[in-house]
């Protein structure tokens, strides 16, 4: 157990690290500066912070480059990211001029795309790519282009060279990948053996631990030098970003529901693991990240 400890105003913020059901969280509260028990243990708090949901970071607590959030339900959820991913957009085009973000598939980010698709966004400078994708045409039912393309990005008045596709129309995945890296690297400008930062990753994980199209004990996970690989799930290619690209993001945003992926997310979050066999923990970026849980994953 760690604890931090803040004087202001003769209050005290005390932040404990606890156990709740599977996840180390932060407990923060607020005391008086007199409230010590014996042993200089503070008692009686006077009140709890962040009621409704916990946050955790992993290593030195003032760092907040690592950050979990159990939220009450899905629908506090994608609140939640709706709040980081316009923040994070808003604070690229102020910085860069423009933003990059890679998104997910699956059905848990479908409720945060439609309500981007509500936002008021400067869409001529936000640039959309996607970290995975299935083998199939955009018009498939499978197809996460197809998917974010219904629920937010034929919504707005997005600019056709602004949504980055991955050419899954082509014959061999294997070609597709190096075309999608070939078009990454041409809209960063940087040469083979660099890797650019996204500004804002989006990642699901399944029951399985895996992540984008990373999944357990497949070739893509030993991919080093590459920005893009070949996935396989259960057979099926899928194109997908590698580990050292997605870790070299300035923001990268888990996104977990469901009580299905609690027993992953104890071997994604435990500090020794097979790597490999829950390919999530490859996920350790140079930027923030952040695991947005709902109750019933987190709890």
């Amino acid at each position: 157990m760690k604890n931090y400890r803040g004087v202001e105003n003769k209050l005290v913020r005390c932040a404990l690290w606890v156990s709740v059901g599977m996840v180390q969280v932060v407990k923060l509260s607020v005391f008086s500066e007199g409230n010590r028990g014996k042993g200089g243990c503070w008692k009686n708090p006077l009140y709890d912070v962040g009621e409704g949901f916990v946050l955790a970071n992993y290593g030195e607590f003032n760092s907040m480059s690592k950050q979990v959030e159990v939220l009450p339900d899905k629908a506090s959820l994608i609140q939640r990211s709706l709040e980081l991913v316009v923040s994070c957009i808003k604070a690229a085009i102020a910085e860069r001029g423009q933003c990059a973000i890679a998104l997910a598939g699956g059905s848990t980010p479908k409720p945060l795309y439609e309500q981007l698709a509500l936002q008021v966004l400067p869409w001529e400078q936000i640039h959309v790519f996607w970290g995975d994708e299935r083998y199939v045409l955009p018009d498939h039912p499978d197809s996460n282009e197809g998917m974010a393309r219904r629920a937010w990005l034929d919504q707005v008045p997005f600019p056709v060279a602004n949504i980055h596709p991955v050419p899954t129309d082509l014959p061999d995945p294997k070609v597709a990948a190096d075309q999608y890296e070939k078009a990454i690297r041409l809209f960063f400008g940087v040469n083979p053996g660099e890797f650019p930062s996204f500004d804002v990753i989006l990642l699901g994980m399944g029951d399985d631990g895996h992540t984008a199209s990373l999944f357990p004990k497949t070739a893509a996970l030993q991919v080093q030098d590459q920005l893009v690989a070949v996935g396989n799930k259960d057979g099926q290619p899928r194109i997908t970003f590698t580990a050292p690209l997605i870790n070299q993001a300035r923001h990268v945003i888990f996104m977990v529901a469901g009580a299905n992926k609690r027993p992953a997310l104890a071997a994604v979050f435990a500090p020794i693991e097979d790597d490999s066999l829950y390919p999530a923990r490859l996920i350790r970026p140079t930027g923030q990240l952040w695991w947005l849980l709902d109750q019933a994953a987190g709890e």
